[in-house]
């Protein structure tokens, strides 16, 4: 599977989540199963709920109090105790190295922020237990998805301020803009929070490709995770997209080959005879090779490629159309790949373009050499044209 995020609104912890559960709805239950297991639901509980903003339907992931301790959603706390919390939870080991790797990834770009070592660094929001929910759900649905690869959309910067414990900071907050350096970010004049710490550090953890896909895929579903704010004039959500490689038809069929040599036949001749197979019933190729022949004679070995139903209607035809005295055949099975031809409009010429899906989701076409052959302008002119059409 290939995921792709789409950061509409921007991308925080607990979009990522609600997006990725909106694509695999199936997958919620299981995950608040996870959380109850951990033991985390003494302090959070956990839901997910159907959502809608400006035309736009998905679900918000919702993190709350457990009503047994109010108040403790926001405490400060240190890397370090986060780290024993992580340890000690019966978490499965790939969910608890995501979720690790991510809060190392905050640490870092905190301690370097403030000017802390790693060991020192102390959370404040990103210590709240709905941020914690919200790093353990996404290593959660990472390790259950388990994607070979992931993309990313431009990430949106956002401006403005933010609050937090340090006072009003400017948006993107410090930490969350040292882990999105390297990556590429536009401003689309709407204010506010965009990209969150976690959101960052998700983004940061995955390392997605940011460029285009360049092969055709399947796109298989999506999902739309909304963050708690609303923005003027779009949707806050980060979408995530599906896809799986692009199934390739190979096909396979028994065709037979027939082979002979030609020693005494003129070579404008043997063009003529050529072109006449060519074109008979049944026969797909023609192939032609230099050979040395007896006597040191200089020749040619030809292939000629035909369908087994005519088989003795090609022969016929290699012993009408040529000198040679024998012909050598076999059965042999190919393997042949899907194709389709297309017509363009190309510098106000119909260019038929064969085109086929190759392994790997490549699409490659070629311009048949028939139309652009007429072009008077000669050798250049016909390449420019097979590069339109292509």
């Amino acid at each position: 599977m290939h995921i792709h995020l789409d950061p509409v609104g921007g991308i925080a912890g607990d979009m990522f989540a609600a997006a990725l559960i909106d694509l695999c709805p199936e997958l919620a239950e299981a995950l608040v199963a996870a959380f109850d297991v951990a033991g985390f639901t003494s302090h959070v509980r956990i839901r997910f709920e159907s959502h809608a903003d400006h035309a736009l339907t998905g679900r918000r992931f919702v993190v709350e109090d457990a009503p047994a301790i109010p108040g403790h959603h926001a405490p400060h706390r240190r890397y370090g105790d986060i780290c024993t919390l992580i340890q000690k939870a019966p978490l499965a080991e790939a969910v608890r190295a995501h979720t690790l790797a991510m809060f190392e990834l905050l640490a870092r770009a905190e301690g370097r922020v403030h000017g802390v070592a790693l060991d020192a660094v102390t959370f404040h929001e990103v210590g709240a237990w709905d941020s914690i929910a919200d790093i353990v759900a996404a290593a959660w649905l990472i390790d259950r998805l388990h994607p070979a690869t992931w993309t990313c959309g431009a990430l949106p910067l956002g401006s403005g301020r933010v609050r937090s414990a340090h006072g009003r900071l400017p948006v993107p907050a410090p930490a969350t803009t040292a882990l999105l350096e390297g990556y590429p970010v536009f401003q689309d004049g709407i204010a506010g929070e965009r990209i969150t710490p976690t959101g960052a550090a998700i983004v940061r953890h995955l390392n997605p490709s940011f460029a285009p896909l360049r092969q055709a895929m399947r796109l298989n579903g999506s999902g739309t995770g909304f963050g708690s704010r609303r923005l003027d004039g779009i949707s806050n959500v980060l979408r995530v997209l599906a896809f799986e490689p692009h199934d390739v038809v190979v096909g396979r069929e028994q065709i037979a080959v027939c082979e002979f040599e030609i020693d005494d036949q003129t070579p404008e001749d043997l063009a003529v005879a050529l072109e006449h197979l060519r074109t008979a019933e049944g026969i797909l190729e023609v192939i032609q090779l230099s050979a040395s022949s007896k006597k040191g004679r200089v020749g040619a070995r030809i292939e000629v490629l035909v369908r087994p139903e005519r088989l003795a209607q090609a022969l016929e035809r290699c012993f009408l159309e040529t000198t040679t005295l024998g012909v050598r055949w076999r059965l042999v099975e190919r393997a042949v790949l899907e194709r389709e031809t297309a017509i363009y409009q190309v510098l106000g010429r119909e260019v038929r373009v064969k085109r086929t899906h190759r392994p790997g989701g490549v699409m490659t076409g070629k311009a048949e050499m028939d139309d652009l052959a007429p072009e008077a302008g000669g050798f250049a002119a016909r390449a420019r044209l097979r590069r339109q059409a292509e």
